[in-house]
């Protein structure tokens, strides 16, 4: 899956960023915004915090940070314009930031009409999503229910294979490296597979198996690694595809039917699964984008989606090829690290986005 970055050459797929409006066709608002809520809880840290206040203090937004204690110097913390030093029972600087009882607290004490998780620590936290809608706080981000169907891996695969994406061939939970053995065999699904953790991401939770005698102890390792890394022990497996680039489509949803997509992001150069380099448009065939584009759209339009994210694919093949090969890998229910060079590449504020979609525009 790795490419090195010597192999990527750049083109003008886009020789000028398209008009805003054009790119998001369907999803129209007028520039005179007037939002339902005037105060904006940031619950998170670092660079994320301070892009998420400065797009909010330029819709005249008021921003809250928080912090743990080991963070009350921080940067972000000087970015907003009050911060709420937040805790939680759980040791540790990143436990504050997890607690949702906490965030929940501190935009009530700060009058927040709305929460932005920004990405990582509850981002993707359907339990936060529920608590806004239940404490009438508007969670920048899908429903609750929208955030659970797409973090269970197994009924994401489900969703992209019901809305026609294709996928690749792979198992429902396994309880056993054995009855993997026995569902691959009976499949006649061939090695090499890869387990992963059915509630994971962020590139853990993953074990390759390229032969029938490492197979159980993958399946042990893996499961291990996802109890620990993300509270749940619950494994798949998919086939392997050795050698496949990774692409990433930013999509917008206003959750009122209206889809569109900002272009894709290759995120093909990685270090132990983790990305390091991300280009913008990819170098890739206009009839294979087209392709890959409509199936992102196509799956968030199936499951009420609300907001921005990011649908993601392997292909199989160069993408030169307008026939090559792609499957659906995973959808990420947030705004991603690597959104800015979209925004680059389109002209489009994908944070100020995310506030206008919340608030209720179109």
């Amino acid at each position: 899956m790795v490419k090195t970055v010597g192999s990527l050459r750049f083109s003008r797929v886009l020789k000028q960023p398209p008009m805003k409006m054009a790119l998001l066709r369907g999803i129209r608002w007028s520039s005179d915004v007037s939002l339902p809520f005037s105060k904006v809880l940031i619950a998170n840290r670092g660079e994320i915090a301070v892009r998420v206040s400065r797009g909010c203090n330029e819709m005249g937004l008021s921003t809250v940070g928080i912090y743990a204690k080991e963070d009350a110097g921080s940067l972000h913390v000087k970015r907003v314009n009050e911060a709420i030093e937040v805790k939680s029972s759980n040791p540790g600087p990143i436990a504050p930031y997890l607690d949702v009882g906490s965030v929940i607290g501190a935009a009530k004490e700060a009058g927040a009409g709305a929460i932005h998780p920004g990405y990582g620590f509850l981002s993707e936290s359907a339990e936060l999503s529920q608590a806004c809608a239940d404490n009438g706080i508007k969670f920048i981000g899908p429903k609750s229910d929208t955030i659970a169907l797409l973090g269970d891996k197994v009924r994401a695969r489900e969703l992209a294979e019901s809305s026609k994406v294709p996928i690749l061939r792979g198992s429902p939970f396994m309880d056993s490296g054995e009855m993997a053995d026995e569902y691959r065999r009976a499949n006649d699904i061939p090695l090499p597979i890869i387990f992963k953790a059915a509630f994971g991401g962020g590139g853990r939770g993953m074990r390759l198996v390229q032969k029938e005698s490492e197979l159980v102890d993958a399946f042990n390792r893996c499961t291990s690694e996802a109890r620990t890394a993300f509270g749940n022990g619950a494994v798949f497996f998919e086939e392997f595809l050795n050698d496949a680039r990774h692409i990433e489509v930013q999509i917008v949803s206003d959750g009122k039917g209206g889809v569109a997509h900002l272009f894709e992001r290759d995120c093909s150069v990685q270090i132990r699964n983790q990305k390091v380099v991300e280009v913008a448009p990819a170098r890739m065939h206009p009839e294979l984008r087209k392709r890959i584009t409509d199936c992102a759209v196509r799956l968030i339009q199936n499951c009420d989606y609300e907001g921005v994210g990011t649908v993601e694919f392997m292909v199989a093949d160069d993408l030169g090829n307008p026939d090559a090969r792609f499957v659906f890998m995973e959808v990420n229910p947030r705004i991603q690290v690597e959104h800015t060079i979209t925004e680059e590449v389109t002209g489009v504020d994908i944070v100020k986005t995310q506030l206008k979609i919340v608030g209720g525009y179109p």
